[in-house]
C-alpha cells in the first residue's frame, strides 16, 4: 500500500524576529548615515528630521519611534561618529610597539580617521558652539574619554619608566595635542589656504604632514 508523505506543516502566525530585527538594524544605520550628513552640514538648529526622514524613505514618527526625538537622534549621532575613533585606537597593538611607536601609531589612526570622517570635524564643532550640553548628557559619551587617555596612559608610563618620555606630563596632554593638530588641519584647511595659500589637504603633501605630526608629539615627549 503507498505510503502518503504528507507536506510538513507550517504556520505563518509567528514572525521572523531574526529577519524583522535586520531590517530594523538597517533602517536605523540608513537614519544615522543621513542625520550625520544633516547635522554636520547645517548644525543642531539647520537640521531637519523631515528632510532626514525624506532621503531615507522613512516618516519622522519612524525616527521618532527608534530615537524618541531630534535630540535623541544626534546624540546618537555623535555616539556613533566618538565610537568609531575609539574603536580604532583600541585596535592598536600596543604591547607590540616600543613606546615612541606606539604613540606614533595612535597619532597616525588618529590622523586617518579625521581625514576620513570630515563629518566628525563639523560635528564636534558644532557640539562644543553648543557647550557640549549634548554630551554632558549622554552617558555612553561621558564615558568615551577613558578609553582614549587609558591607551595613551599606559603608553606613556611605559615610556617615563623606561626613561624614555618626560615625566611632567599625562595622557590627556598628549590627546590634546594629537588631535589639536588632526582638528586643525581640517578645520581651518580653507581660512589656511586662503591666508597662506596652502591647501592643508593636498595629497601631496599627505604624507609630510603625518609623518610632521609623530615627529612633533615625540619631540615634545623625548625633551627631558
Amino acid at each position: 500500500m503507498a505510503r502518503l508523505e504528507l507536506a510538513p506543516m507550517t504556520s505563518d502566525a509567528a514572525p521572523a524576529p531574526p529577519k524583522r530585527r535586520r531590517n530594523s538594524d538597517l533602517t536605523k544605520h540608513d537614519i544615522l548615515e543621513v542625520a550625520t550628513s544633516e547635522f554636520a552640514d547645517k548644525g543642531y538648529a539647520g537640521a531637519r528630521v523631515d528632510e532626514i526622514a525624506r532621503q531615507t524613505h522613512t516618516t519622522k514618527r519612524m525616527i521618532y519611534y527608534y530615537f524618541a526625538d531630534k535630540e535623541g537622534l544626534y546624540k546618537a549621532v555623535l555616539e556613533r561618529s566618538y565610537l568609531t575613533i575609539r574603536a580604532l585606537e583600541g585596535d592598536v597593538d600596543i604591547e607590540g610597539l616600543s613606546p615612541i611607536d606606539a604613540i606614533r601609531e595612535i597619532a597616525g589612526v588618529t590622523f586617518d580617521h579625521h581625514e576620513q570622517h570630515p563629518d566628525f570635524i563639523r560635528l564636534v564643532a558644532t557640539e562644543n558652539m553648543l557647550r557640549g550640553e549634548h554630551i554632558k548628557t549622554s552617558d555612553v559619551l561621558g564615558r568615551l574619554g577613558n578609553p582614549a587617555a587609558e591607551l595613551l596612559g599606559i603608553i606613556l608610563a611605559r615610556g617615563q619608566g623606561e626613561g624614555v618620555f618626560r615625566t611632567d606630563v599625562d595622557a590627556l596632554d598628549v590627546h590634546m595635542v594629537i588631535s589639536s593638530y588632526c582638528f586643525f588641519r581640517l578645520s581651518n584647511r580653507y581660512t589656511f589656504d586662503a591666508l597662506f595659500g596652502r591647501d592643508l589637504t593636498d595629497p601631496s603633501a599627505r604624507d609630510h604632514m603625518r609623518r610632521m605630526l609623530g615627529d612633533l608629539v615625540i619631540a615634545f615627549l623625548t625633551d627631558l
